[in-house]
């Protein structure tokens, strides 16, 4: 059988020349069914982060996420209705590095379990500077009018409150005064991760910020704890 030459310069399996007007296949969306929500909050997590809360849009979530402007309005109604999504993800996962660091604290030591406490806050604060700013700054929307923001964290407090009592009853903590040393432990903490934040480090020689963390928390430890002999 006579072979019917090809056409010069054509190769063995190359890909045929698409027909005018033919389309390509759509690009997938960054995200699957169903998951369009997650992906609007990381978005507005990015925008947060890129420029505040005055940075945060639907229109410019929907835009990063590959959707149309319309489509998050399913799960969102409004600007608010999505930072409030963002600050209830973003006290969702504090919560939870809390958890994580209590479940690795001594049982049997109310005071480490203070201090684990106070750690895992600042190194969540350092290492998420966006989700702490979201969670932290009332600038952003009313933290109390989201009821999952204020139940968590006043879960936190409770919690916290709960291990200082403990740690009285048991003889570890020098004050009675527990309202005072709770009030102490969050202007340290929350100060400190501010600092971190807002760039001051340099200023006070810190290189290593969570390693000058433990340290000053520990001196916080210190004297707050129940010296021996002492009453």
């Amino acid at each position: 059988m006579r072979r019917v030459p090809r056409p010069s310069g054509s190769k063995r399996g190359q890909a045929k020349p698409r027909a005018p007007g033919a389309r390509r296949a759509p690009a997938g969306r960054p995200y699957h069914h169903g998951d369009l929500r997650r992906v609007l909050v990381e978005a507005a997590f990015e925008l947060v982060g890129e420029g505040g809360a005055e940075a945060v849009s639907v229109r410019e979530a929907a835009r990063r996420a590959g959707v149309s402007p319309a489509a998050p309005f399913r799960h969102f109604a409004s600007r608010d209705a999505l930072l409030a999504a963002v600050a209830e993800e973003a006290q969702r996962r504090f919560r939870a590095e809390i958890d994580r660091a209590l479940e690795q604290a001594p049982a049997g030591d109310p005071l480490q379990q203070f201090r684990c406490v106070g750690l895992a806050y600042l190194r969540w604060a350092m290492r998420n500077p966006t989700h702490f700013e979201v969670i932290s700054s009332r600038r952003l929307f009313d933290h109390d009018g989201s009821a999952a923001v204020s139940s968590d964290n006043a879960g936190v407090i409770g919690l916290t409150e709960r291990i200082l009592q403990e740690a009285h009853a048991g003889g570890q903590i020098g004050t009675s005064d527990l309202k005072q040393v709770l009030i102490a432990g969050r202007a340290l903490v929350y100060g400190y991760a501010r600092m971190a934040i807002d760039g001051h480090f340099p200023r006070w020689g810190v290189a290593d910020g969570e390693a000058t963390a433990e340290a000053i928390l520990d001196l916080f430890m210190s004297g707050i704890a129940r010296r021996s002999g002492h009453s």
